[in-house]
C-alpha cells in the first residue's frame, strides 16, 4: 500500500536537468558587507591551497541567513588529463604532507604519469561537481526524509519490511535507522563490480554477502548501507531514486544543476521542458584518471582493504580521465550512475538550497516540503558524531550537521548562526601521491569553517 499511494500520485516524469546555469536565486549579497576579516583569511587559504597546486581548484558559496557572505571559484575544473602508468605504479608524484590549512612550501609538484593540459580549463562559480558520498545526504537521506514525513517509510522497521528477501545471518535485525547511522553490521565497501553489472546483481550481492559485523556494533561507515536505502526508496514509491527527487525536491525547489548521470561520458541529462538541452562536459569539474586509488584498494593488501577474491579476475578498469562520469566504481559499473551512496552531481548553488531547506526546518522560500519534527528528527545526534545520514561536526557549534564525499566535496549546515557552507574542489585531478593517496582536505575544511565562524 505504501508504494500505490505514490505510484497513483506521480506520472512518469522526464530524466533530471542540468544546466550551467544556477537557479534563479533572489537573495541579496547583504551579507558580504559584513563579512569582515573570516571571509578574507578562508579565501587566503583556498588562494594558497590552488595556487601549490595541492588542489586543481575549488567552488565555494556560504550564506548566513540566506544572504551571501562569500561566492567564488578558484583555479581550475580540470588541470591534468590522463598518461601512461595510472594503474599499478599507484603514484603520481610526491608531495610533503600538509598538517595544517597552510599550503605546502614547496612549488607544484611533477606528476609522474599525467599529462598537463595546455590550456586548462577554468573554474566558474557554475561548474558541476561528482559529489561522490555527499549523494547519501543530498539525495538518500533527504528521499528518506520526506518518505517518513509522508508516513511512507519508518526508520525503526527492519529493511525487510521494504526489501523481502533481505533476511538471515543477522539481518532480520537491521533497520533503517541502522542504515542511516551506519550500525548494520554491513561491510563498508566491497568492489561490487566484480561480481554485478546491474542494480538488480549488485543488491543480490549485498543480500548474500554475510556480516561483516554483528548489529549494533559500533559505527561503520558503509557505502552498502546507503546502497540499500536507494533500494528502500525506489521499492516503496515505485520509481528511480533520481526521478523521484526530481519530482518530489529538486524540481519544487527549482534546482536546475543537479542529478544523477548514467553511462560512459555522459555529461548530460536533459531538460524536461527541452530534451535537447544539456550541459557541456566544460562545466563539469573533472575528477581522477580511471580509477587508480581503487585499483589499489583491491590489489594492494597492505593498502588497508583486503579483497578475498582474485584482483584480476575483472579487468574493467577505465582508462580515461573521468569528466562528467561517477567517479565511484560501484556506482558506475555495477548501478549505472545512480546508486543511494554516490553518483549524485550538482552545482554549490543548488546544494546551498538544500542546506538552507534543512535550516530553514523544511521551509524554503515559504513553501513547506518537510515536516520541522522530522528535520530535527534527522539532524538530531543518534551518538557521537553521527545524525540520521548527516554527521555531526566536533568542529562546529552544537546542532551544526556536515558531510563530506570523496572527490573532494563538503557541505555543512549551523543552524544557530543561519549559515551555509558549501566548498567544492576536484582534488583527485592532481592525480595520487607517493604514498598512493589523495590531498587530506580535512584540515582545509576546517579552518575553513573556523575562519567563518570567528569572522
Amino acid at each position: 500500500m505504501r508504494a500505490l499511494l505514490f505510484v497513483l500520485a506521480v506520472s512518469a516524469v522526464a530524466w533530471l536537468a542540468y544546466s550551467s546555469a544556477p537557479p534563479v536565486d533572489v537573495r541579496t549579497e547583504a551579507g558580504a558587507a559584513t563579512a569582515g576579516g573570516g571571509v578574507r583569511q578562508a579565501d587566503s587559504l583556498l588562494e594558497a591551497w590552488v595556487g601549490a597546486e595541492r588542489i586543481p581548484g575549488a567552488v565555494v558559496l556560504a550564506t548566513r541567513r540566506g544572504d551571501v557572505v562569500w561566492q567564488e571559484s578558484y583555479g581550475w575544473a580540470q588541470l591534468y588529463d590522463y598518461g601512461t602508468g595510472q594503474y599499478g605504479r599507484g603514484m603520481a608524484g610526491r608531495r610533503s604532507p600538509v598538517p595544517s590549512g597552510d599550503a605546502p612550501s614547496e612549488g607544484p609538484p611533477e606528476r609522474a604519469g599525467l599529462e598537463r593540459l595546455a590550456e586548462p580549463r577554468a573554474m566558474t562559480e557554475a561548474t558541476v561537481f561528482d559529489l561522490a558520498s555527499v549523494t547519501k545526504v543530498m539525495a538518500t537521506t533527504m528521499a528518506v526524509m520526506i518518505l517518513a514525513d509522508r508516513g511512507v517509510l519508518d526508520v525503526d522497521e527492519p529493511v525487510h519490511a521494504y526489501l523481502p528477501d533481505f533476511r538471515g545471518g543477522g539481518k532480520d535485525r537491521i533497520t533503517l535507522r541502522h542504515l542511516l547511522t551506519h550500525r548494520s553490521g554491513l561491510h563498508q565497501w566491497k568492489p561490487i563490480y566484480y561480481a554485478a553489472a546491474h542494480p538488480d546483481e549488485a543488491y543480490a550481492y549485498i543480500r548474500d554477502l554475510p556480516l561483516a559485523w554483528e548489529v549494533d556494533e559500533g559505527r561503520h561507515y558503509s557505502d552498502l548501507g546507503f546502497m540499500l536505502l536507494g533500494r528502500v526508496v525506489e521499492r516503496a514509491t515505485g520509481m528511480r531514486l533520481g526521478a523521484f527527487l526530481q519530482e518530489h525536491l529538486y524540481g519544487p525547489l527549482g534546482l536546475r544543476a543537479i542529478g544523477f548521470r548514467t553511462g560512459a561520458g555522459d555529461a548530460a541529462a536533459h531538460d524536461p521542458a527541452d530534451p535537447a538541452a544539456g550541459t557541456a562536459t566544460e562545466s563539469v569539474a573533472a575528477t581522477s584518471h580511471g580509477n587508480p586509488y581503487e585499483y589499489r584498494m583491491v590489489h594492494d593488501s597492505t593498502f588497508g582493504y583486503l579483497y578475498d577474491g582474485d584482483p584480476s579476475s575483472w579487468t574493467g578498469w577505465r582508462e580515461r580521465t573521468l569528466v562528467g562520469e561517477v567517479n565511484d566504481g560501484n556506482a558506475y559499473h555495477a548501478f549505472g550512475g545512480e546508486s543511494g551512496h554516490a553518483g549524485l552531481f550538482a552545482s554549490a548553488a543548488d546544494l546551498e538550497v538544500l542546506v538552507q531547506l534543512l535550516l530553514g526546518g523544511g521551509t524554503h522560500a515559504g513553501r513547506r516540503l518537510i515536516d520541522p519534527d522530522v528535520v530535527e528528527m534527522f539532524l538530531s545526534p543518534q551518538m557521537e558524531g553521527q545524525a540520521l545520514g548527516w554527521q555531526v561536526p566536533d568542529y562546529a557549534p552544537p546542532g551544526s550537521f556536515v558531510h563530506t564525499g570523496f572527490t573532494g566535496t563538503f557541505v555543512l549546515g549551523v543552524p544557530s548562526r543561519g549559515l551555509a557552507v558549501v566548498l567544492l574542489t576536484n582534488r583527485q585531478n592532481v592525480g595520487l601521491d607517493g604514498e598512493g593517496r589523495l590531498p587530506d582536505l580535512s584540515p582545509l575544511q576546517r579552518d575553513v569553517v573556523a575562519a567563518l565562524l570567528e569572522g
